[in-house]
């Protein structure tokens, strides 16, 4: 079973669309285009989540980008897709708590940070080599 506790929101978030049956079944990764609704939960990438429509960017890590290819080609793809994958493998195998820090400089995503027996998940996932710390860290995938 997989259960999200309660979302901590800081202080003057306007308040998500979550309630205290949050459990999400079979959790999926996003299709391109998809539309964002209030009931919108998915993996979008090794790094961001929609989650009962509140559109979640995991903070201190960064995982490749499945999409534009910033700087590491076809291999940055295979890497984003791999980290994507595991994150969504995590979250569908784990009970995971999730908490919320504000929102990311785009005003448009909430910065939260997502545990799985209290590990954050971008530890797990940089640990394994399919992301790094952010910011600090070195986008070495931009070295293929």
């Amino acid at each position: 079973m997989r259960y999200f506790l309660p979302l901590l929101l800081l202080a003057g978030l306007p308040p998500p669309a979550l309630a205290d049956d949050l459990y999400v079944p079979n959790l999926r990764k996003c299709h391109e285009g998809e539309r964002n609704t209030t009931t919108k939960t998915c993996v979008v990438d090794g790094d961001t989540v929609w989650l009962k429509g509140n559109n979640l960017r995991l903070q201190s890590f960064d995982t490749p980008e499945p999409m534009t290819q910033i700087c590491g080609g076809e291999a940055e793809v295979a890497l984003a897709h791999q980290a994507s994958d595991r994150l969504l493998q995590l979250l569908n195998d784990s009970r995971w708590t999730v908490e919320t820090f504000g929102v990311d400089g785009t005003g448009d995503r909430i910065l939260a940070t997502i545990r799985i027996d209290g590990r954050d998940v971008g530890d797990i996932l940089i640990e394994e080599g399919l992301a790094r710390r952010w910011p600090d860290g070195d986008e070495w995938w931009c070295q293929f």
